[in-house]
């Protein structure tokens, strides 16, 4: 009988300050296209299939299977699919580091892991499983997957890991904010406010919701709730034409979601706030 035993030595290094804000696996169809953008994060594209191009800073640079690009924060750059051969990549979006090489000084680097591609894929699968199943404890399970993963990619290629800042996400919550305020009468949705901000709509979405408590959507919605509020009580328009006003889709929508917000439909609410307003002047009478 053989019997070897490895002692484990303790810890040189402390965990990596990082955090995994999203992960996310994607497809190019006809009805999807990229459009430049940019993160005050660091992203990483890992291209499981297909050709394209990266594009940034003016360059165009061709991927293919097994690309690992690395988007270092506030970069602005988009991606373009080949048609025969349609581009699908898994992404990750993490919040506290920033990539810098030597051999690669840049801002978005390019790594070709074809002869490690096992390691890598199974480590980003294990990620997309743990967020889909959502088990118990699967947010301790993900920071770890993420970090060894990092530790890996970093075995093999010459780059090191940088802390970052994020100060600046405050002031992209807060021109959110703003421009809903702006634009809430027009069709607004997620990717419409991630074009204006030129921000990552999956981090704009994590970002917006932590902050302010409420996803972008319901902060929209509740601007247009409050202006059909001063509406209703100081305007005799009907109630048709207050939904179009203030950018719902629909009536019933418009309804539906008044009621959510006050429990009362918009004409109970017109109703009361009328009542009301008689009252006061009977007694000022």
């Amino acid at each position: 009988m053989s019997n070897e035993i490895y002692a484990v030595p303790q810890l040189r290094r402390s965990h990596l300050s990082v955090k995994l804000l999203y992960v996310t696996k994607s497809k190019y169809d006809k009805d999807w296209h990229s459009t430049n953008h940019t993160h005050h994060f660091t992203e990483l594209l890992y291209i499981t299939q297909g050709k394209g191009t990266f594009i940034f800073s003016n360059e165009e640079i061709p991927v293919k299977e097994h690309d690992l690009i690395i988007i270092n924060p506030n970069v602005e750059h988009t991606e373009k699919s080949c048609a025969d051969h349609p581009l699908e990549y898994i992404a990750l979006g993490i919040q506290g580091l920033a990539f810098s090489s030597p051999d690669h000084p840049g801002q978005v680097t390019f790594y070709n892991y074809k002869m490690e591609q096992k390691v890598y894929l199974f480590y980003l699968q294990q990620l997309i499983e743990e967020v889909e199943n959502q088990k118990e404890d699967y947010e301790l399970v993900i920071q770890d997957i993420l970090e060894v993963l990092l530790l890996k990619m970093m075995r093999k290629k010459a780059f090191n890991l940088e802390k970052t800042s994020t100060q600046k996400i405050n002031k992209d919550i807060a021109f959110i904010k703003n421009y809903i305020k702006q634009h809430f009468r027009e069709n607004i949705n997620l990717d419409t406010l991630a074009k204006a901000s030129h921000i990552n709509k999956y981090y704009l979405a994590h970002s917006f919701k932590k902050i302010v408590g409420i996803s972008p959507i319901e902060y929209l919605i509740q601007t247009r709730i409050r202006e059909s509020k001063i509406l209703l009580e100081t305007t005799n328009y009907p109630i048709s034409n207050i939904s179009t006003i203030t950018g719902f889709s629909s009536q019933s929508f418009f309804a539906q979601s008044f009621k959510r917000e006050t429990n009362l439909s918009p004409s109970q609410y017109r109703k009361s706030k009328n009542t009301k307003k008689n009252k006061t002047r009977i007694i000022r009478h």
